[in-house]
């Protein structure tokens, strides 16, 4: 079974390889994803590791609060998606369903 690790306070600059690799030392890494702004191409700072269970609580208790590039990261177990839903604005309105105040 693995686990997934949310990795929070990283340097703008490290790339997802670079993640990968960090965490690699651990044990074998199924997933890694860097998470990217959309606009700015630049990340946002934090990402996801998916490791084997035991492999997991060794780099958190490793890794959780080391300094990398003058930035001390956060590692703890990923909390699951919240469902935030659609965007159905409904008729194509923003909130304004009539905007003659009517």
């Amino acid at each position: 079974m693995s686990k997934r690790l949310f990795v929070g306070g990283l340097p703008y600059s490290l790339t997802e390889n670079q993640l990968k690799d960090l965490f690699a030392e651990f044990g074998t890494v199924t997933s890694c994803s860097l998470i990217i702004d959309r606009y700015s191409g630049q990340s946002k700072g934090f990402g996801f590791v998916d490791l084997d269970d035991a492999d997991a609580d060794k780099a958190i208790e490793t890794l959780n609060g080391k300094e990398i590039e003058g930035r001390k990261i956060v590692v703890n177990i990923a909390r699951p998606a919240e469902d935030r839903g659609g965007r159905d604005f409904g008729n194509g309105s923003r909130g304004n369903s009539d905007r003659r105040g009517n």
